[in-house]
């Protein structure tokens, strides 16, 4: 029994040493890694930073879609912003080409990529709010530190991956339809979002229903996309979504950020892991 002791006690020593050690040393060298993952990830967003030098950047993306060629455009995003889109329309009932460009002097802040950056750059600042030199004195202090970053990267995750649920009414309430010259119709409807890694473009056409129509009105709620059939009421006239046409384009750094995302959440995780280790071993306290 008193060899079995000492044993158990010899083997906590070794164990408290290799805990000091993961507190000490293993915890900073993952936090310097995941600084130097997420800046990586917020210079995608191509956004300016205090102190930087010179314009963002415009690059063109070409829209497309496998199985229509009702839409074709090109849009011009420039960091967080839309500066320029060049849209071209075939209506389906008489083949008429409709053209739409953004007015010269509007541009369009895509909200998603902007909270996105935001939320990343929250992050870097939980990691490095803690010097190299500081020393953490508990599990759970680290556990919930990387709470904390896990939850910015979820966030700025979710922000691209989960576009915003609008109603009709909502879309052509939006300053998006007074962004075109010439004026949008009346019966087209547009929306931007980013989905994952692709900049996308959804048309609306409408059909007015006339007052005596007999359809059953029932107005949509708010969705990501809306389906023909859809109906709404805007301006004391009742629209049905009659033709939906959406086209897309890869953006490479928003691909990029997803992965920087990824690796820095499976990084926390594994170092949480390992702190949970030894809570395991003769019921060691973390906290």
């Amino acid at each position: 029994m008193r060899m079995a002791a000492l044993a158990s006690a010899a083997e906590r020593a070794v164990l408290e040493e290799e805990f000091k050690w993961l507190l000490r040393e293993e915890v900073h060298a993952v936090l310097r890694q995941l600084q130097d993952i997420l800046k990586e990830a917020s210079h995608r967003f191509a956004l300016p930073v205090s102190g930087s030098e010179g314009p963002i950047k415009q690059e063109n993306f070409i829209l497309g879609s496998a199985n229509a060629d009702q839409v074709k455009g090109v849009l011009t995003l420039q960091g967080d912003a839309l500066c320029q889109a060049d849209i071209n329309l075939k209506m389906p009932r008489n083949n008429q080409l409709l053209h739409f460009a953004f007015r010269d002097d509007k541009q369009w802040k895509l909200q998603q990529i902007q909270d996105a950056r935001n939320h990343v750059n929250q992050a870097i600042y939980l990691l490095t709010n803690r010097g190299a030199n500081y020393q953490f004195k508990t599990g759970c202090e680290v556990l919930k530190l990387m709470d904390a970053v896990m939850l910015q990267l979820t966030r700025a995750r979710n922000r691209l991956t989960t576009p915003a649920t609008l109603t009709l009414p909502e879309i052509a309430s939006g300053g998006l339809t007074k962004m075109f010259t010439p004026a949008l119709p009346p019966d087209i409807l547009v929306n931007f979002y980013i989905n994952l890694n692709k900049l996308c473009l959804t048309v609306y056409q409408l059909h007015a229903l006339q007052p005596s129509s007999t359809k059953n009105f029932r107005p949509a709620g708010g969705s990501i996309l809306h389906n023909p059939g859809a109906m709404f009421e805007y301006g004391n006239q009742r629209y049905e979504v009659s033709h939906v046409h959406k086209v897309e384009s890869v953006v490479p750094w928003l691909n990029d950020a997803l992965v920087f995302f990824t690796v820095s959440l499976q990084l926390c995780q594994q170092l949480k892991d390992k702190i949970a280790v030894f809570s395991g071993y003769w019921n060691y306290k973390l906290y």
